[in-house]
This record gives structure tokens, sequence and C-alpha cells, in this order.
């Protein structure tokens, strides 16, 4: 079988904020053969996108660098800043208006995970919109 993987780039200056990640990103994914069927999916890797971008922006007063790459199974969503302290999942009291980042992107994703790296560290999350018995990727296969 062959796979043809298909990826995306694009660096968000922290000038930017995050509406521009969230653009770009939905823009992205709406070329992918299963975004109409999957706006769930879509909504969900534009609200990790958003949280990642946020916390190398917040977090790390870094750029946010955001690849996304799709193999046919997983739509991977990468962003690497310049800190390479790991994220950790926070406990914030009901009406704190922060630290929830880290568990709203283990909530969406299917697979998530954080390594440092020698400028920093990068965070992956794994989405996979296929449900049984659908076919995502649309060819009939």
């Amino acid at each position: 079988m062959t796979v043809k993987a298909m990826g995306w780039a694009h660096s968000f200056p922290m000038s930017q904020g995050v509406r521009a990640g969230r653009e770009w990103t939905r823009g992205r994914l709406e070329s992918l053969p299963w975004s109409t069927a999957r706006p769930d999916t879509v909504d969900a890797i534009v609200l990790a996108v958003s949280e990642l971008i946020t916390n190398a922006h917040v977090h790390a007063h870094s750029d946010a660098h955001l690849v996304l790459t799709w193999d046919g199974d997983c739509l991977q969503v990468s962003v690497h800043d310049e800190d390479p302290a790991l994220p950790r999942q926070r406990d914030p009291k009901p009406d704190a208006p922060s630290g929830r980042g880290v568990a709203i992107v283990r909530r969406l994703a299917d697979e998530w995970g954080a390594r440092c790296q020698r400028h920093g560290k990068t965070v992956t999350a794994c989405f996979r919109p296929a449900v049984a018995g659908t076919n995502p990727q649309g060819n009939g296969s």
C-alpha cells in the first residue's frame, strides 16, 4: 500500500497571537478529503492548535513553529517553541482564567507527547478522523 503524506509548516510570531494560527490551520485542513465529513475533528484540531500556540507565546515567551502532517491515518500537529521546559498539566481553580491548555489537548487528541530538543521543545498531538466503517481518505478502499 502506498501512502501519500501531506504537510504544511508556518511560524507564528508572538505579535500575531493565536487567531492567525487557527485560521491558517482551518485553511489547510479544508484541503483534506475528510474535513467536510468530520467537522468535529477539524474543530478539535483547531482548538488544540490554539492552545499549543498560546502556550508557546504565554509560557515559553516564544514564537510558535507549527507543522501539520497528514499521513492517511493521523493528522499530526507539532508546535515547537524555544523553552526546553516540558508542559505540565495543572489543576486550576474553577474561576482561574488559565491553566487548562494541556488538559484540553490531552482530552481532544488521540495521542499527545512532548520532547525536549537542543533549542526548546516540541509538543505533538495526533488526531485520527476515521470512524469504524468509514474511509476518511474517500478513495473507496
